[in-house]
């Protein structure tokens, strides 16, 4: 089974690098986010028309979230089950092989000390919490989206120089790792241990791709009993450079499934 995430910064901007990719690299799940589209209003038919089922928890020009599977998803919860985060079109959940598939756009937080930043810590408390209460780590659970967060120095470009930034900073990683400790496991760093892998290179640094200036915020993880069968977990560059890109790319794991 191969699945995928990207942040698509908006998926009608972004259709034709989805659609070359999905018939390019056929996987069998791919999540998107960022889609800033209220649901109907999404290009539906350019997917189904490559196979693909979608699902969708959108809203008009901020967040949103997309599953597209080649096959049928049942169980399906969109948000949190409570209205402490109503406005947030920021998570989608699928089951599919028996597979509960958490697809998330995590919240930028936008500047140390803003109300945004608040907002993004007690939503990750939020995502814990949830956890806890609503799945089992005995089972199999995936976690993947835009967890805008790079966790260790080596998930981005110069720890040094951005520590203490969103993004970047230790109240974030206090809050992420305790939801990896929950019982996930990263999926791209069982088979990658080395620095200087990204999936996101900001716009506003020139030549940031170029020059490898770049994030790993976009991230797979897994329960045990999935992460056992993960042959590889790659990221791929590429569609970064193509016409009119998304700031991420996208990022893939293959399972033994």
């Amino acid at each position: 089974m191969k699945i995928a995430t990207f942040n698509a910064a908006s998926v009608r901007a972004r259709l034709p690098i989805l659609v070359e990719w999905l018939a390019t690299h056929k996987p069998d799940l791919l999540a998107i986010q960022e889609t800033k589209v209220e649901d109907h209003k999404f290009p539906f038919e350019d997917f189904e028309d490559l196979g693909y089922l979608v699902t969708t928890n959108g809203q008009k020009s901020w967040n949103g979230v997309a599953t597209l599977t080649l096959e049928p998803v049942f169980n399906v919860q969109r948000g949190f089950p409570d209205e402490l985060f109503p406005q947030d079109a920021r998570i989608l959940v699928c089951e599919c092989r028996n597979i509960q598939f958490i697809n998330v756009y995590a919240p930028n937080g936008s500047s140390v000390g803003s109300d945004k930043f608040a907002y993004k810590l007690s939503w990750f408390e939020r995502m814990h919490k949830w956890l806890s209460e609503e799945f089992d780590v005995n089972s199999s659970v995936i976690l993947m989206g835009d967890i805008n967060i790079a966790l260790k120095p080596e998930d981005v470009y110069n720890s040094t120089r951005v520590l203490g930034k969103v993004g970047h900073h230790p109240d974030e990683f206090t809050r992420l790792q305790k939801i990896i400790d929950w019982g996930f496991q990263d999926l791209f760093r069982l088979h990658h241990t080395e620095g200087n892998q990204f999936s996101f290179w900001e716009f506003v640094i020139p030549n940031a791709l170029k020059n490898n200036l770049g994030w790993r915020i976009d991230h797979i993880y897994a329960t045990e009993s999935i992460a056992d069968k993960c042959t590889d977990c790659w990221i791929d560059v590429a569609p970064r450079s193509l016409d009119r890109p998304s700031d991420h790319t996208f990022v893939v794991a293959e399972l033994a499934i």
